[in-house]
């Protein structure tokens, strides 16, 4: 147990590690005149830059935290999604509030209007995303998927992708679940 454990920490850390874009560099800066030019080789000057993009590093954060906490798990769900390049962000949330209205947590509405509304190529299947574990979705997504209740409409949810209404269908690893 212990050697496992070891094992998927040194994993964690290695995508931490090769995922975040930590950068450091010395980048010679541009000289200020003729006489600077002249003298480059001798005197170049230096400027240490960092570019640390917290976005995407608190993600990976978020990412791995909700993989630790999620171990084993796997979880089913249906959405409705409206992309960006539909409807803008707050006309997609108001549409999709009222198909939250309208469906009730009746997954054969649900998949209804995914079939109808959705702007993914999961609404040929009712908006069903399959089963999947912790990670595999954007974490936003995964939140959802992993620590709400199951059998309800989620949302309106933000991800990079557009606006979603989320149906959790199945969650694994919680007391009598068999799998």
């Amino acid at each position: 147990m212990t050697s496992m454990i070891q094992l998927l920490a040194l994993a964690l850390f290695s995508t931490l590690l090769l995922s975040t874009r930590v950068t450091t560099a010395f980048i010679p800066t541009a000289p200020h005149s003729n006489q600077q030019q002249q003298h480059q080789h001798q005197h170049q000057t230096f400027h240490r830059h960092q570019n640390i993009n917290t976005s995407h590093k608190n993600n990976l954060f978020d990412l791995i935290g909700s993989m630790v906490q999620n171990f084993g798990k796997k979880a089913s769900a249906s959405h409705i999604l409206i992309k960006p390049t539909q409807l803008p962000a707050d006309e997609a949330k108001a549409k999709l509030l009222e198909i939250k209205e309208a469906v009730a947590n009746d997954a054969a509405e649900f998949a209804r209007y995914a079939g109808e509304y959705s702007d993914c190529p999961s609404k040929a299947k009712g908006g069903d995303l399959g089963k999947f574990g912790p990670g595999m979705m954007v974490p936003e997504f995964d939140a959802i998927a992993f620590k709400e209740d199951v059998g309800v409409v989620h949302g309106p949810v933000s991800t990079s992708f557009g606006e979603h209404l989320i149906l959790v269908t199945y969650r694994s690893g919680e007391g009598d679940d068999e799998e």
